[in-house]
C-alpha cells in the first residue's frame, strides 16, 4: 500500500481514462535474482500460516548441512514467501489497478513464488523467452483459469543488436503462437524525436522496432501475418487434453544455494527433471498439456471422465514421479479419479507430504490413501492400474504407454517437421500449423480431427480456401499441404458443409524463366550518404561491389525490364533468389508484395503482365554496417541515459562492458543469384 500511494499521488488530479493498464515487467523488484528474503511481519505471518514460531528455528535456514527436518522448515519458508507475493503484492496490486477500472499484464518469471498462481490473479499473463516448455507457463494459467489473452514480449534478445531479420522475428512468434501465445508485444521502444541524429535513441532491447531500421518498410508485412494469425487465437477456445502437475514442492524442499528459488520457467530450475523430462515427451510426442499448480487443483471439476477447469475440458492429470505434494491436493486428485478420471503416475504416486508444520496429521492420512489403492496388471506389462471408484490411476516409468492406455489423443504430425497448437472455434478445431522442419514440406499429413470440411487459411499472404482432405487406409484424417521453409498455415474444421472455393494449391507447368537482362541499381532512402546508381549487368548484393557501399544501411532499387513469357501460363511464381534482408515486389508501377523471407516468392496472375514490363526489387538491409561505420569513426550515437548500451554476446562488449562493432565486418546486403519466373497451374492432390 505504501509503494502503490505514491503513484496515487502522481496520478491525482490527472485523467487516466486513456491508460488500458499497468505492467509489471519479470518480477524486478529486487533486480530479479536478488534475495528480498524477508518483510516486518514475516514472523507473524509465518506463525499464523504454518502454525510454529520460525524464530525458534532461524538456524535450519542457514546450517549449510540441513538435516531432514531442516529442509521442511526450509520449505514452509518458502511456501510463506510465495503467499506472501501471492496475497500482498500481486493480489494487492491486481485490487489497485481494478479500483481504477484498469487491468494488470504481469511477468512473473523471476518470482520466488509459484508462478502459475501469480499469472492466475491477474488479467493477461505475460511470457518471453525462447523455449517452448518456458512459454506454456503463462499460456496454461490462461487455458486453466479461462482467461481470454496471454501475452509474450517476444523480440527483445532474440539476437545481438542490429542482427534479426522480420524473418527471425517471424519464426520466434511462430514458436509463441504453438505455445499458447495469442497477444503479441514486441519489444520496448524509446522515443526519439524525428529531428534527432540517426539512429535516435536506442536501449538494450535488440531488434530495434524503430523507423531508423530499414526493414520499417517491409514491417507492415509482419504485423498483417501477426494479426491475422492472433485474431483467429483470440476467437478461440483451448483444446488441451492433459494437466502436467508442477512440482514446486519438490524444488521447495531441497536446500540450493539461497534461501529462496527464483522461478523463470523450466531452465535451469527444472533442467533434467522427471516434470521437465514429461513435458518434453509429451511436445515430441504430439499430446498437448497445460501446467496446472494446486491451488489451481483445487477449483477443478469432474464431469463424467472429463477433468473440467472453467470452460476447458481434460483428459487426464500427469503427476510426473512427484516426492512432495500437498496432502489438499492429493485429496482432490482422489476424488476426481473416484468421480471417473483418469490419472496418470510416471514411476510412483507423490511419496510424501512437504513442509513441517501438521506434517505428522497429514502424513498419516495420506499414508491411509495411499493403503486404499491397489496395482494391478493390464493389457500393458509396463503399465499398472488401481481402480478408484469411477476413474482408475495408472503407474508406469513409461509415459507414452500410459497415455496410450488412457486413450488421450496426439498428432503425428510432430514427427514430419511440423509444430501446432489446436484450439476449439466455431463447431470445429482451429489448428495453428508451422513448418520447423528447415525444408519446404509438401504431401499428405495426419491431423486427428474430422477434417470433411476444412479451411485452409494463409495468414502472411492471405491466401483462403477449402483444403484438400482424404480419409486414409486405416480411417484417420488427412489434409494435403504445401509449406515453405518457416511457413505457417491455419486450419479451421466445421460441422458444417463449406461453399469456399479450394485452396489454391499450385505446381510447376514449365522451365524456370531467368530474369537477366540487366539490372539498374538506385539508393532510395538511408546513409551515411547515398551511394552513386550502379548499372550491374548481373544481380550482386551492394556489399560486394567496393568499399563505398559497404558501409550504406537502408533501402535500395534494383530495376530491370522483361517480355511477357511465351505459352499460356495463367499464372507465375516469381522467385527473388537471395535476399538481404527483406523486399517489395513493385510490378509496372504497383507495388505488389513486401516479402520478409527466407523464402522469398510471390505468385503473379499472368493478366498483370504486358508485352514490356518494368520489375522493381526495393531491399532493405539491417542497421548494422551504419553502425559499424558510426563506431569506427567514433562517432557517439550511444546517448540513453538508463541503459546504455548492453551487448548481448560477450565478444560484443568493450573495456566498458557495452556494445562495440567497431571490429564487425560490413553485412551482407542487397539482392544475389537469379531473379526468376516460374510457370505453375492449380493442382488437385486428390486427381492423380
Amino acid at each position: 500500500d505504501h509503494y502503490l500511494s505514491k503513484f496515487d499521488q502522481a496520478f491525482k488530479g490527472h485523467d487516466l481514462s486513456y491508460l488500458r493498464g499497468f505492467f509489471n515487467d519479470s518480477y524486478e523488484v529486487d533486480d530479479a535474482r536478488g534475495q528480498s528474503n524477508y518483510t516486518p511481519n514475516l514472523l507473524e505471518e509465518f506463525k499464523r500460516r504454518r502454525g510454529y514460531d520460525l524464530a525458534q528455528e532461524l538456524i535450519a535456514l542457514t546450517k549449510k548441512e540441513k538435516t531432514e527436518r531442516d529442509l521442511r522448515v526450509l520449505c514452509d519458508y518458502r511456501m510463506t514467501i510465495d503467499e506472501l507475493i501471492l496475497e500482498q503484492f500481486t493480489g494487492e496490486w491486481k485490487k489497485w489497478a481494478a479500483g481504477k477500472k484498469k487491468i494488470v499484464r504481469n511477468q512473473s518469471h523471476g518470482s520466488p513464488a509459484n508462478t502459475l498462481d501469480l499469472y492466475g490473479v491477474v488479467d493477461i499473463p505475460e511470457i518471453e523467452g525462447t523455449e517452448l516448455l518456458r512459454i506454456k507457463f503463462a499460456s496454461s494459467t490462461s487455458h486453466v483459469m479461462g482467461k481470454k489473452l496471454t501475452a509474450a514480449e517476444s523480440a527483445t534478445w532474440l539476437n545481438e543488436h542490429f542482427v534479426s531479420t522480420l524473418s527471425d522475428v517471424k519464426k520466434a512468434l511462430d514458436t509463441y503462437f504453438i505455445g499458447g501465445v495469442n497477444h503479441i508485444v514486441y519489444h520496448g521502444t524509446s522515443y526519439s524525436p524525428p529531428s534527432d541524429t540517426w539512429p535516435g535513441y536506442l536501449f538494450y532491447a535488440a531488434v530495434e522496432f524503430t523507423q531508423a531500421n530499414p526493414f520499417w518498410q517491409q514491417f507492415p508485412a509482419l504485423n498483417h501475418y501477426v494479426t491475422r494469425t492472433q485474431s483467429l487465437l483470440q476467437d478461440s477456445k483451448p483444446d488441451n487434453d492433459i494437466l502436467l502437475y508442477f512440482p514446486i514442492y519438490d524444488k521447495y524442499q531441497i536446500a540450493g544455494r539461497d534461501f529462496l528459488w527464483h522461478f523463470d520457467g523450466m531452465k535451469p530450475e527444472f533442467n533434467g527433471t522427471p516434470f521437465e523430462i514429461a513435458g518434453t515427451t509429451m511436445q515430441e510426442n504430439g499430446y498437448s498439456f497445460d501446467y496446472i499448480s494446486d491451488r489451481q487443483i483445487a477449483q477443478l471439476k469432474t464431469g463424467g471422465k472429463e477433468i473440467l477447469s472453467g470452460t476447458a475440458k481434460y483428459q487426464t492429470i500427469v503427476l510426473p514421479a512427484t516426492a512432495f505434494m500437498q496432502l489438499e491436493s492429493l485429496k482432490k486428485v482422489w476424488a476426481l479419479a473416484e468421480n471417473g478420471a483418469t490419472i496418470v503416475a510416471l514411476k510412483h504416486m507423490p511419496k510424501d507430504i512437504p513442509g513441517l508444520g501438521g506434517y505428522e496429521a497429514n502424513k498419516a492420512q495420506y499414508d491411509q490413501m495411499l493403503a486404499k489403492l491397489h496395482f494391478e496388471a493390464t493389457t500393458n506389462p509396463n503399465v499398472k492400474k488401481a481402480v478408484l471408484g469411477k476413474g482408475v490411476i495408472y503407474m508406469s516409468d513409461n509415459l507414452l504407454a500410459m497415455l496410450a492406455l488412457a486413450a488421450i489423443r496426439k498428432e503425428s504430425i510432430v514427427h514430419q517437421g511440423l509444430e501446432f497448437i489446436r484450439a476449439k472455434r466455431g463447431s470445429g478445431q482451429l489448428y495453428f500449423i508451422a513448418n520447423r522442419s528447415g525444408k519446404a514440406l509438401e504431401g499428405w499429413y495426419s491431423v486427428n480431427s474430422n477434417l470433411q470440411n476444412t479451411i485452409c487459411f494463409n495468414p502472411m499472404n492471405d491466401a483462403l480456401g477449402k483444403a484438400n482432405t482424404r480419409k486414409s487406409s486405416n480411417g484417420s484424417w488427412e489434409v494435403y499441404l504445401q509449406l515453405a521453409k518457416d511457413e505457417s498455415i491455419l486450419l479451421q474444421t466445421s460441422k458444417e458443409p463449406l461453399s469456399n472455393g479450394n485452396y489454391p494449391y499450385f505446381q510447376k507447368s514449365g522451365e524456370a524463366i531467368a530474369i537477366n537482362s540487366g539490372w539498374t541499381l538506385k539508393f532510395l532512402k538511408g546513409g551515411p550518404v547515398l551511394p552513386a546508381p550502379k548499372q550491374l549487368s548481373s544481380l550482386q548484393e551492394w556489399t560486394s561491389i567496393d568499399t563505398s557501399y559497404q558501409y550504406f544501411s537502408g533501402t535500395a532499387a534494383y530495376t530491370t525490364s522483361f517480355k511477357k513469357p511465351r505459352g499460356n501460363a495463367k499464372q507465375y511464381l516469381l522467385d527473388l533468389g537471395q535476399v538481404r534482408e527483406s523486399a517489395d515486389i513493385i510490378l509496372n508501377g504497383v507495388k505488389l508484395a513486401s516479402l520478409i523471407g527466407p523464402v522469398f516468392q510471390f505468385k503473379i496472375d499472368a493478366s498483370l503482365l504486358k508485352a514490356e514490363n518494368q520489375l522493381e526489387i526495393q531491399v532493405a538491409n539491417s542497421m548494422a554496417n551504419r553502425i559499424i561505420d558510426l563506431e569506427k569513426r567514433k562517432v557517439v550515437w550511444k546517448k540513453f541515459n538508463n541503459t546504455n548500451y548492453p551487448a548481448r554476446l560477450a565478444q560484443n562488449r568493450n573495456a566498458k562492458g557495452l556494445f562495440d562493432a567497431s571490429n564487425w565486418l560490413p553485412k551482407a546486403s542487397g539482392l544475389s543469384g537469379t531473379v526468376q519466373l516460374i510457370p505453375i497451374q492449380s493442382l488437385n492432390p486428390l486427381k492423380p
